[in-house]
């Protein structure tokens, strides 16, 4: 029998990649949750295999990074086969330099980035209630209190917030009776990981088109590993019991291959679904993940996605759990989120109706005009570098978003923008660091760029200490030769200033050509509504 306490300020219902980011982004924050889920533990099979720039600069800020890089690797290309013929290779190594310290796409499954999490969570002696599910919700007032059950035992708990990451059959959002809609794709696929006794390239991406189908393969950190997804061949699809063998001679004509298997991991059949919950948060109540939206795994999106739902949501609900910023800041969670999976489910949509559509129209875009047009798209630098931060989604905004203040001249760079990644040259240390290292501590980060006086400076360092009890980071960048194309980047001039207040999740709240306390104050206690 489990011994879950009677209240807790968060519950999180759900202990996949979002619920366990959600769990660790709060405890950096300094909130313990209760995280529970209905399975017997973590997963063991691969599931997601990408891990994007964007969330790898997420695990950087929890100090688990060089673990996930080590244990994974870095995919480093992707070919384009039909009729036995490759039409079309890029390379993919480091082609996001210089736009993050990630310029890559990570090979590092599911079942590991969640063993990473669970061990962050094990350190902050935050544990998960395996086996414990959410059997009632109801609202009485400020508080929730839910019905669980663990085995033959239930038990009552009350939270003052709830957060759904209970995937996409979410008990959650069904007790909230929050549509969740869109639509199922009308063929049916299999997924296989397998260990092959053939070679192939084993950092290679490989899309394989064929008349009656496709198949991926994509790489797995294990030597010869790889990811097979594919559509099922036509007479299958209503099949039970398949196995590998069963699709291995389609698989074979597709590739236009011999297929040598030594091992099978997993194998599995399915039909892929595009929806998206009609609404992210209802009162104290949250999505987050699968159980807000799911879409094809075109991209490697899916996962990455419902980290930043935890990573944007995390921060938000910590600060207002510690009495640090008004309640009323969680209401733009949904407001920055949605347009994001909105954008997301329609995006990937398109792409894999086009590479799954059986139609002579497809074949001819997929055999002449997509070729084609990858490789003019990877011989021009800033088409790669906007592809790039799509798929990284290091490319997100929150531009239209009511927790930003843009003031100033209008530049490339606004107030909703991820805060660039930039190297500094640290003239006091005389070394280097970068400016998202500049924001690694939990809470809001103000930079200054610029001459200021030092007495100025010491006004503003006094200033974070009385009004905001020091909880604000602070950094000043002064011209300097080593560090100019910072202050290009910025749109700095000579003799000018500029300041940054960088939200928890390296977003950039505040823009202004001005070093002014008083707007920076409106700022953060008007719009921000951080509590003095």
């Amino acid at each position: 029998m489990i011994s879950v306490p009677q209240h807790t300020s968060i519950l999180i219902v759900g202990a996949g990649p979002s619920g366990l980011m959600m769990a660790a982004q709060l405890l950096r924050n300094g909130v313990q949750p209760v995280i529970i889920d209905i399975k017997q533990g973590p997963t063991n099979q691969s599931k997601a295999l990408a891990v994007q720039a964007r969330s790898l600069e997420i695990y950087r800020q929890l100090g688990i990074v060089d673990k996930i890089i080590s244990e994974g690797k870095q995919a480093g290309g992707l070919a384009f086969n039909m009729g036995g013929e490759q039409l079309v290779s890029i390379s993919l190594k480091d082609m996001g330099e210089p736009q993050t310290l990630f310029p890559f796409i990570h090979l590092y499954p599911q079942s590991k980035n969640e063993r990473a999490l669970l061990e962050y969570l094990t350190a902050a002696c935050c544990p998960v209630y395996w086996e414990t599910t959410l059997t009632s919700l109801t609202r009485n007032n400020n508080t929730l209190q839910v019905g669980l059950q663990n085995g033959d035992t239930t038990f009552q708990l009350s939270c003052d917030y709830i957060i759904g990451a209970d995937g996409a059959h979410s008990v959650v959002r069904k007790q909230l009776g929050i549509p969740f809609t869109g639509d199922t794709y009308q063929h049916k696929f299999y997924l296989a990981d397998i260990e092959l006794a053939s070679a192939m390239d084993g950092r290679q991406v490989n899309l394989f088109i064929g008349k009656s189908g496709f198949a991926g393969f994509f790489p797995m950190p294990k030597e010869r590993s790889f990811r097979v997804v594919a559509s099922l061949p036509d007479g299958l699809e209503d099949r039970e019991d398949l196995q590998l063998d069963d699709v291995l001679p389609e698989l074979e004509r597709i590739t236009r291959a011999a297929i040598e298997v030594e091992h099978v991991n997993w194998f599995t059949t399915y039909k892929l679904h595009h929806r998206m919950a009609e609404k992210f948060s209802d009162g104290r109540c949250f999505l987050i993940g699968d159980a807000a939206h799911i879409h094809s795994p075109v991209g490697g999106q899916g996962m990455n996605t419902g980290l930043q739902d935890a990573y944007n949501l995390g921060w938000k609900l910590a600060a207002v759990v510690n009495g640090q910023i008004k309640e009323d800041i969680l209401g733009s969670y949904a407001a920055e989120r949605m347009p994001v999976a909105k954008d997301l489910l329609n995006t990937t949509d398109r792409m894999f109706n086009v590479i799954t559509s059986r139609s002579w129209f497809s074949r001819l875009l997929k055999r002449y005009v997509i070729p084609n047009a990858l490789k003019l798209v990877w011989k021009n630098e800033s088409m790669r570098g906007y592809f790039f931060k799509q798929v990284s989604q290091t490319g997100i905004s929150y531009r239209d978003s009511k927790i930003n203040l843009q003031l100033g001249h209008s530049g490339k760079i606004k107030a909703g923008d991820r805060l660039p990644y930039l190297e500094i040259y640290d003239e006091k240390k005389k070394a280097k660091t970068d400016i998202h290292a500049w924001c690694n501590k939990p809470g809001f980060t103000l930079i200054t760029l610029g001459e200021i006086k030092e007495s100025f400076l010491f006004t503003l360092a006094k200033w974070i200490t009385q009004d905001y009890n020091g909880n604000i980071n602070f950094f000043h960048l002064p011209p300097s030769e080593n560090n100019q194309h910072i202050f290009d980047v910025f749109e700095v001039k000579t003799g000018t200033r500029k300041a940054l207040i960088i939200r928890p999740d390296i977003h950039i709240g505040y823009i202004n050509d001005a070093v002014d306390i008083e707007m920076m104050n409106n700022y953060l206690r008007n719009i921000v509504g951080v509590i003095g």
